[in-house]
């Protein structure tokens, strides 16, 4: 079979079962593994982080808000190259055009190809979803048992790791700001990601599916969020987080630092947040985690509970994340 992933997350879990001498091209976002990297990028995006050329936090911001409203896509794809390659199964997602190339896109290069390909769209909103996507991946590529034997395996080190929360206690607030400027925080899986770690996001909570009662303790999954939301600074200073994630999306870890430097530099609010006044904000690298919906979903997990618990043993060794404090230099 010869497939292509125009999606980190398909990208990762055709690595995590072994299939990847299938893999004959692949998007320019999926850069995980590394070994990946010798395999035919079809996309690129057309905007980039860059805030001495002007394009920083906000700027991005519009310039997708434009580019939704004018029903432009934010990738392209190199058509050609696809049809070169003669797929047999594309993997790619309609759950975020921002995020990747968008669904509609990938059906109109679908059909100019010369055979017809399979499309398998992963559209995850929960950790359940998630998983269920390995056994989705599984079963187009013929590695049904792989699928089963790796995703009982993922199980068992959610389970390990939720040994060390309480479920029954709301714990502390937890701010997650998946973008900064405007500011959006944790949404779907990343929302059930802080409360099984043993915190609370109040500004968009998970709310238990009609009939699962409390769905607390075993019943976890029932609990499930919506996508990430715009709120403003003044409503999320409110509501005083004491630990504090800064994971913007598509950005590495050294850009996140940039950011969380810059906003400490020019605003007020920044340095109201308890979290930050605690030295208790993570940076993390929002391109490989917490908005890529793969199997390392189990390894922001870990890094969750391990932070906020004070349980540094559990953080996986390679987790690309960073401490962050105040430099008292910087901000009167």
């Amino acid at each position: 079979m010869r497939i292509v992933s125009l999606i980190p997350s398909g990208t990762e879990i055709i690595a995590l079962l072994g299939a990847q001498d299938m893999l004959v091209g692949r998007s320019h976002e999926c850069d995980f593994p590394a070994s990946i990297e010798s395999v035919c990028s079809l996309t690129a995006q057309n905007t980039h982080f860059d805030p001495q050329s002007g394009m920083g936090a906000s700027e991005i911001n519009r310039a997708v808000n434009e580019s939704v409203d004018a029903s432009k896509s934010l990738y392209q794809i190199d058509t050609q190259k696809l049809r070169e390659l003669e797929p047999d199964l594309i993997i790619t997602q309609d759950l975020c055009s921002v995020c990747s190339i968008d669904l509609d896109s990938v059906r109109e290069v679908a059909q100019s190809l010369s055979k017809p390909a399979q499309i398998l769209s992963l559209n995850p909103k929960t950790i359940e979803d998630i998983l269920d996507d390995i056994y989705r991946v599984g079963q187009a590529i013929g590695f049904s048992d792989q699928a089963m034997h790796q995703v009982v395996a993922l199980r068992q080190r959610m389970d390990r790791a939720e040994e060390h929360v309480n479920p029954y206690d709301d714990g502390p607030v937890c701010g997650f700001m998946e973008w900064t400027d405007p500011i959006y925080v944790a949404g779907h899986w990343n929302v059930q990601l802080i409360e099984r770690a043993g915190a609370r996001h109040p500004l968009n909570e998970a709310v238990a599916k009609p009939g699962s009662g409390a769905a607390v303790g075993p019943q976890q999954a029932e609990r499930i969020a919506g996508h990430s939301i715009a709120v403003p600074e003044n409503l999320f200073c409110a509501t005083n987080p004491e630990h504090l994630v800064i994971a913007p999306c598509g950005l590495t870890l050294e850009q996140s630092i940039i950011e969380t430097n810059r906003i400490y530099q020019e605003t007020d609010w920044f340095s109201t947040i308890p979290a930050v006044q605690q030295n208790r904000v993570a940076i993390v690298d929002g391109n490989q985690m917490f908005n890529r919906p793969g199997p390392r979903v189990v390894d922001a997990l870990e890094f969750m509970v391990g932070w906020l618990n004070r349980r540094e043993h559990l953080i996986p060794t390679d987790f690309p994340w960073q401490a962050w404090s105040a430099p008292n230099s910087q901000h009167s």
